[in-house]
């Protein structure tokens, strides 16, 4: 029950950054290039920025990455 709401909640607000037009935000901050996956260190340094709003999608960048591993994971098993 409890992976059932999680990947809900995920998947609502993945749809909502689609939507509101700020997909790759993150990215682009970090001046990494499209079709390139942001570096550990880059995040890590988002992750302790003085920017609330960087922090906060930091954060949410690193529990999509964890999520996609363990699918990835289970597709494979």
């Amino acid at each position: 029950m409890a992976k059932h709401k999680v990947e809900k909640w995920m998947g609502a607000v993945s749809d909502k950054i689609e939507k509101s037009g700020h997909k790759g935000k993150l990215r682009r901050k970090l001046h990494v290039k499209a079709g390139q996956k942001i570096p550990a260190k880059k995040l890590a340094k988002a992750e302790h920025s003085s920017d609330p709003t960087e922090r906060k999608e930091a954060n949410l960048a690193k529990v999509f990455k964890k999520a996609n591993h363990k699918k990835m994971a289970r597709k494979r098993a």
